[in-house]
């Protein structure tokens, strides 16, 4: 499999047809249990599950973090558009651009703006059935243009929100953690130092380290080498690649780089992980990447 052309890894979109009954959407079970999601209700209403079932009339626009229990139901003859995508998705929407730490911050809440009126839904109708004929593309979604888009209904509904003006608080743990996780899925590949992510964030190296280590008993470094054995074991298992197109694409100086870092991690050699996992057999010793640490 070519992970590059795999766009349903990383993102979904799908238009909301009116109904006569109401419809359950699930949000956060696999393969989008971390995606980042934004519904454009344009007619009925929403019930979330985390606001003990409230319903909230459409015009609507909804941004959900990643969760693995969100619920929403749409009512009968409901209408709009639901799109999600990956934290690297997010990360690469985001950028490195003026308002990107504010985005990052946004991204990473619950965002709920009810009563637009049908000059916002107007613009933003558009920039959701982009993605979905995006992702429905022949031949292949391109990430760029997903991604593209995001950026767009990120910022059509952070500037909504009223935020765009606002100094926002200071950051609590958790914001400061799910930025990071953004940063890293956009900047992993690149082999960014520690320093680089803090100064992403607005924090010192100190207050990173600290964050992590509290909350998750790992240090930075530590995140962002997980991250990375994450991407290279799902390209030793899902792609045809050799391992110096892999090291290559990873960003490392060499395959013996390469080799050295998956071996101090894993344990085996990364031939010798591919040749594990075609076989199907199982090592008890050998963490495959379904077990990676996942973050909060």
């Amino acid at each position: 499999m070519n992970l590059e052309s795999a766009i349903h890894h990383d993102a979904r979109a799908e238009e909301i047809e009116p109904a006569i009954q109401s419809r359950v959407i699930r949000l956060g079970r696999p393969p989008q249990r971390w995606f980042h999601h934004a519904l454009l209700l344009t007619g009925g209403a929403v019930r979330l599950s985390h606001d003990q079932g409230a319903a909230w009339p459409g015009p609507a626009i909804i941004i959900f973090p990643p969760s693995e229990g969100e619920t929403l139901t749409i009512a009968a003859g409901g209408r709009g558009f639901l799109v999600g995508a990956s934290p690297e998705i997010i990360g690469e929407s985001v950028g490195d651009h003026v308002e990107s730490q504010a985005l990052r911050l946004f991204s990473g809440t619950f965002s709920l703006n009810d009563g637009i009126d049908a000059e916002a839904v107007r613009q933003m109708q558009p920039l959701f059935a982009g993605v979905i004929a995006e992702i429905a593309r022949d031949g292949g979604a391109a990430r760029m243009v997903v991604a593209a888009y995001m950026r767009l209904i990120m910022m059509a509904a952070w500037r909504l929100s009223g935020a765009e003006g606002a100094d926002g608080p200071r950051a609590d743990a958790g914001s400061i953690l799910q930025r990071f996780r953004q940063s890293v899925e956009s900047g992993f590949r690149r082999h960014r130092s520690i320093r680089d992510y803090a100064g992403d964030l607005g924090i010192s190296t100190d207050r990173l380290h600290a964050i992590c280590q509290r909350s998750l008993s790992r240090s930075p470094i530590e995140l962002v080498h997980d991250r990375m054995m994450q991407e290279a074991k799902l390209r030793l298992e899902r792609s045809t690649r050799t391992v110096q197109e892999i090291s290559d694409s990873l960003g490392f100086r060499d395959p013996a780089n390469f080799s050295h870092f998956f071996k101090r991690k894993a344990g085996i050699s990364p031939s010798s992980y591919r040749s594990i996992t075609i076989s199907q057999t199982r090592v008890k010793s050998v963490r495959t990447s379904s077990d990676y640490h996942d973050w909060p």
